[in-house]
């Protein structure tokens, strides 16, 4: 049978399935959802507009369809932690080299996920702090919230990335996570720091104001 296609959910069904006592969907996939959702958010800000910058069209569609992609890693995360835990079941007897082996493999393999996150993420935050800032002012509690999300996102991913390699400390994929994460920093400090006490941004706390 193949896997729940987590796209298909409610909210109140996705909610309910993080909630459960069950392996997945877990913090990977949750990561996957807030990016999908905050790349959402630039689409939506991006095409209010479209007066304000030439290529908001462009970054609409470009929005959008890292939204959908990055949905997608939810099911990706998924499938690869449940391939951990079946590495994990294996016995040590007789034979505890092989089960090592594929431990590390499918620790190794699940790390590529949340990478895939992080790396949409950092896009994300490019894309929000661009509209936060050159985008239509009516939109920029939007445009920061994707931001600020996205950010998150991509701090938890990259933590996720951290565990999953924890045995392989030389592994470049960790030097790839920590530029990510840098990069959605800076865009979020300094959205962050540009909305403290600026005049600009009162009223505008969601599309309400569009």
């Amino acid at each position: 049978m193949g896997e729940l296609d987590y796209s298909s959910l409610s909210i109140q069904e996705l909610l309910t399935r993080i909630a459960a006592k069950t392996p997945a969907p877990g913090g990977g996939a949750v990561t996957a959802m807030a990016t999908s959702m905050a790349a959402a958010l630039c689409a939506m800000a991006a095409r209010y507009s479209t007066e304000q910058m030439l290529d908001a069209s462009d970054l609409a569609d470009r929005a959008e369809d890292l939204s959908r992609n990055v949905a997608g890693l939810a099911q990706r995360d998924a499938e690869a932690y449940r391939r951990v835990l079946a590495a994990l079941a294996m016995p040590r007897e007789p034979d505890p080299e092989q089960r090592r082996r594929a431990v590390r493999s499918a620790l190794s393999d699940a790390a590529d996920v949340p990478l895939a996150i992080a790396e949409a993420a950092a896009s994300v935050t490019s894309m929000g702090a661009e509209l936060a800032t050159k985008g239509n002012p009516n939109l920029r509690g939007d445009a920061i919230t994707a931001t600020l999300l996205a950010d998150a996102a991509a701090r938890a991913a990259g933590s996720l990335v951290a565990i999953n390699l924890a045995r392989e400390p030389d592994d470049a994929r960790l030097a790839r996570v920590r530029d990510c994460t840098a990069r959605t920093a800076a865009a979020a400090s300094e959205i962050t720091h540009s909305t403290a006490g600026s005049p600009s941004t009162a009223g505008t706390a969601g599309t309400g104001s569009a």
